[in-house]
């Protein structure tokens, strides 16, 4: 398979590929059977029904949908409609730019971007990265900062001068390491037009070799030991970065994602240990081929160096010279974002996601409290890990993860995390992506965005996958958003209710349980929900990242979208859709909330688009605003 065609493949696939699971197919005519529509959506005994109405005892946000009285809309714009065109799409009375772009300078002294070629290594290292993804802005002193994910690279494009795009020498892999990890910019708006300020202060890239501090459990264990760190408390560099957090004291949480992809080993025969496989590191890479210039990429001469990445790392915005730190604590696996909350008590809770099919869904709470204008630095260096379980009867309840409950040390448990919600029996899940806490109240929602194996195949860990609960459809194609309510209101609590906020589907060809739920239909559908992010006024912003072919399951869902939810209402309606072949992914406000910034992250990954200038497809940062100038959430 050539580079191309591996790049091409979702990171799901391509795990899939070099460590496919056994099909177990037995789930599959009894799922079928028990989410029928009729059945399902109307609350009967099918699985996951009384979870699904949104009408349970602890959530009532179906209800205005299923009674005759209607109340009055919040979300007060005029729906835009599915397309396929090349371009961004926004509500009349709303108006878009680009912020930023792939390759654009942060600095005076780097060179304009080259699309003849994708640059150089040092070019990148001065200019923004590839893939925007999350993102968070911070104020200081009237003055506005931008962390920004960048996830991975489109080969075409980064390695223009190449036939095949594929890196052929260091440079091309110093390049391809410096168009990962964040983008640090101060950004400012001047007549009306956002941009970079150039040679600002706190302007940084922070890459695939930014030297950061191993923290927590993890710290100089055996498995963290490599050849260049023989103490195991310095790891080199981040990638893959997902989805964010924010964190009340004001630093910056960014999220490994799919770390695997990017280790190969030059010994074909190499013996891969369980939790390597587990893991989804192979012998072959997903196509970056790092290892040609950097050693530690090379499973056979460093067989450690995958186990110090898949972590939350936390920078610090308005110190460029702070050190980022790798959060072991909060656990290792294919993270999406790190929602932070600190409950009544004063802990501090973080809920994480584990974006692969069948994987778990997991919280972290503080041994230490957070104290207002206090020192608050380390308070994601100790605390305690859970995972989920869901319950068939809308309750569900946080398992912690300790020697005890698992039989392995701390250590272990923050470097091979899934093993450790395995051996618990937490409940698989279709791929749980974003996080968002609701603002007005203890309230979580986790986009779980499809899971084609559901009720088909076991994950990675051998774990079965029956559709049950918040994940009642066998072959998950389309997704759904799950949401909870803690115990008594406290993020701390062991307990929980849960229901469904909404299943997406598409009512134009099922009309089964594959049609989505009562607040979904022909105008607004939508498919795979990924990112999440509520506003300032409790309204739930859901972007997709999905299949946007236009046809067969997927007809009249357009391009990937960005709509807006009511979690009072359960009305939910499409806001924005992007140029061909995009994600749409990451959201922020400026601090007056009159602009809301939002990734397009990998257009025309196909080669099908020339969003955003009419060239090169670039994922780019754009600023949506008002044209009367107000708030926008």
């Amino acid at each position: 398979m050539s580079v191309k065609q591996d790049q091409m493949l979702g990171f799901d696939e391509h795990d899939e590929l070099v460590r496919p699971a056994a099909e177990v197919v037995e789930f599959e005519e009894t799922a079928k059977a028990m989410v029928s529509r009729r059945g399902f959506l109307t609350g009967g005994a099918a699985v996951g029904a009384t979870a699904f109405v949104m009408g349970s005892t602890t959530f009532a946000a179906g209800n205005a949908l299923a009674s005759e009285e209607v109340k009055m809309s919040r979300l007060a714009f005029e729906m835009v409609k599915a397309n396929a065109l090349d371009t961004v799409t926004v509500p009349a009375g709303y108006n878009w730019q680009v912020l930023a772009s792939w390759g654009e300078p942060l600095f005076s002294n780097a060179p304009a971007f080259d699309p003849a070629t994708g640059g150089t290594g040092e070019s990148q290292e001065l200019a923004f990265g590839d893939h925007n993804d999350g993102m968070a802005l911070f104020s200081h002193n009237g003055r506005q900062i931008l962390c920004v994910n960048n996830e991975y690279t489109n080969a075409s494009t980064l390695h223009a001068n190449r036939a095949d795009g594929k890196p052929v020498n260091a440079d091309d892999v110093r390049k391809n390491k410096a168009a990962h990890g964040v983008s640090v910019v101060e950004i400012a708006r001047k007549d009306g037009k956002w941009s970079i300020v150039k040679d600002s202060e706190f302007n940084r890239r922070i890459t695939a070799d930014t030297e950061m501090d191993i923290t927590g459990p993890a710290r100089g264990h055996d498995l963290m030991k490599t050849k260049a760190d023989p103490k195991g408390v310095v790891a080199k560099g981040t990638w893959n970065n997902c989805g964010n957090g924010q964190t009340p004291w004001g630093t910056y949480l960014t999220c490994e994602e799919n770390f695997n992809g990017y280790f190969s080993s030059s010994n074909k025969n190499l013996a891969l240990t369980p939790q390597m496989k587990r893991y989804g590191i192979s012998h072959d890479d997903r196509g970056y081929n790092w290892a040609l210039a950097d050693a530690r990429f090379d499973l056979s001469k460093d067989p450690q160096e995958p186990n110090r990445f898949g972590y939350i790392v936390e920078i610090d915005p308005l110190n460029p010279t702070a050190r980022p730190k790798k959060r072991t604590a909060l656990g290792r696996f294919k993270h999406e974002n790190a929602e932070v909350e600190v409950a009544a008590n004063g802990h501090v809770v973080v809920y994480l996601g584990d974006d692969e099919r069948g994987e778990f869904l997991y919280r972290f709470v503080s041994k230490n409290k957070y104290v207002v204008g206090g020192d608050n630095t380390d308070l994601l260096e100790e605390g305690t890990l859970y995972v989920a379980k869901f319950n068939e009867n809308n309750t569900g309840h946080w398992i912690a993860l300790t020697p005890e409950a698992t039989g392995m040390s701390e250590a272990e448990i923050a470097i091979y995390t899934r093993e450790a919600a395995s051996k618990v029996g937490a409940t698989t899940m279709d791929r749980p992506e974003w996080v968002a806490s609701n603002p007005n109240k203890a309230e979580v929602y986790c986009a779980l965005t499809n899971n084609k194996n559901r009720g088909v195949k076991p994950n990675a860990g051998g774990d079965e996958t029956p559709p049950a609960g918040p994940n009642p459809r066998v072959k998950n194609n389309y997704g759904q958003i799950v949401r909870w309510e803690p115990a008594n209101q406290d993020h701390t609590a062991e307990k929980f209710t849960w229901d469904l906020f909404v299943l997406a589907g598409n009512p134009a060809v099922y009309d089964d349980a594959y049609a989505g739920s009562k607040n979904v239909n022909k105008d607004n559908m939508f498919n795979s929900p990924d990112g999440l992010k509520f506003d300032s006024k409790g309204l739930l912003w859901i972007q997709t990242d999905g299949n946007y072919s236009n046809e067969k399951d997927f007809a009249g869902q357009g391009n990937n979208q960005m709509l807006v939810g009511d979690p009072e209402t359960g009305e939910i309606k499409r806001f924005l859709v992007g140029p061909k072949e995009c994600e749409i992914t990451g959201a922020a406000w400026s601090a007056d909330r009159t602009t809301m910034f939002v990734s397009i992250q990998h257009p025309g990954e196909k080669g099908n688009s020339v969003w955003p200038n009419g060239g090169t497809p670039r994922s780019s940062v754009i600023a949506i605003s008002r044209d009367d100038g107000e708030m926008i959430g």
